[in-house]
């Protein structure tokens, strides 16, 4: 039997395991007991990932932000840039009830201000790194640590813009589009370089690129913003001998080539309908051998399905996608996310990690 740091190693490096990994991501609800017996199944039974990012970004440019209000229910933060062209400005609102807030307007909102964008000098990063060294021997055996990328260089800059005045851009000004995501892929390598010069890794994540995705996006703008700037990304890693984990919503079906294109070896998730449109079979024909799929149980499921349901899907989903033996992470499609409601996903959850660890015994942890 591999230990749960080998098993996941073998998933990120296309190699055979003894069984598929399974792994649940953990932004749960805050301070919210009712998921404290999901917490401690995970911890015992679950292949673990921890993310790090534990260095200092040198901004190339210098700005404020100040708060006004705006009703009994949020506050407006307006954040000021200043770049060598003239300011740029943003708003958000920001709940004061405890509620998820929203972009009211952003960065960028014309090729002008893009102009401005460009002329701020690229940050630096810098910190010893140390920290890094402790996260992996406080994970031990249970799982791996993962140094985090932020946003690919396409995602970030859909939020300069925002998703509309993106897309109208990329009809207009699509020039200037190509310009800022040179930029921020020339940003991230830097990052990269940085990190691997610190002995960072071989386990790195990036997100992002379900901003250029159906069905917002067609294929020829995921290959243009997403394709070409993030493989020098995922190239320069995989020459250092590491891996790149991505995680993109959306639907798969007309561009997950494009991810093995790029070279992710690890992708999360990939959706059959209502949320996507690829299923565990198309995703395997296109991954095998190539790219490991991390999925796919639909987290609505686990609050809404039966434990005996979870189990069927997550064994029709083991059949459909690792009968290779290897290019399988079993996982939720998100973390945990309706409050107060965590005794009743537990028998769903538990019910996915029998279903790995014991095939279609019925024992139970």
């Amino acid at each position: 039997m591999m230990d749960r740091r080998e098993r996941l190693r073998r998933c990120y490096f296309h190699q055979e395991t003894d069984r598929p990994a399974v792994y649940c991501r953990t932004g749960f609800p805050k301070d919210d007991p009712t998921y404290d017996k999901i917490k401690a199944t995970l911890h015992e039974h679950t292949e673990l990932k921890a993310s790090w990012r534990d260095f200092r970004t040198i901004a190339g440019h210098t700005g404020e932000s100040r708060t006004e209000s705006h009703s009994e229910d949020f506050e407006r933060v307006i954040t000021t840039i200043h770049t060598p062209k003239g300011d740029l400005e943003s708003t958000r609102l920001n709940s004061l009830k405890g509620q998820p807030g929203m972009h009211e307007t952003h960065f960028l909102k014309t090729r002008e201000d893009a102009e401005k964008y460009l002329s701020i000098p690229v940050p630096q990063f810098e910190g010893d790194c140390s920290s890094f060294d402790a996260a992996v021997a406080e994970m031990g055996d249970r799982g791996i640590v993962e140094a985090g990328l932020g946003s690919n260089p396409g995602g970030a800059v859909v939020v300069l813009f925002g998703s509309e005045t993106f897309a109208m851009m990329t009809l207009s000004d699509r020039d200037i589009i190509h310009a800022l995501c040179e930029r921020q892929m020339n940003i991230t390598l830097d990052l990269a370089k940085f990190l691997l010069d610190h002995d960072v890794g071989p386990f790195f994540s990036m997100l992002g690129q379900e901003y250029i995705a159906p069905p917002l996006h067609g294929p020829k703008d995921f290959d243009d913003f997403n394709v070409k700037y993030d493989k020098p990304i995922i190239d320069l890693i995989h020459d250092a001998g590491g891996v790149v984990h991505i995680h993109c919503h959306g639907s798969m079906k007309k561009v997950i080539r494009g991810f093995v294109d790029m070279g992710t070896d690890v992708l999360h998730p990939f959706e059959p309908p209502p949320m996507g449109d690829i299923t565990p079979a198309e995703a395997k024909a296109v991954a095998r051998g190539k790219m490991c799929l991390e999925g796919n149980i639909q987290i609505n499921r686990m609050y809404e399905a039966t434990p005996d349901e979870i189990r069927e899907e997550t064994e029709a989903l083991i059949r459909d996608a690792f009968d290779d033996q290897e290019g399988l992470i079993v996982s939720p499609t998100a973390s945990p996310y309706i409050r107060g409601e965590g005794e009743t996903a537990f028998p769903q959850y538990k019910a996915m990690i029998d279903a790995v660890l014991e095939g279609t015994a019925r024992g139970g942890l």
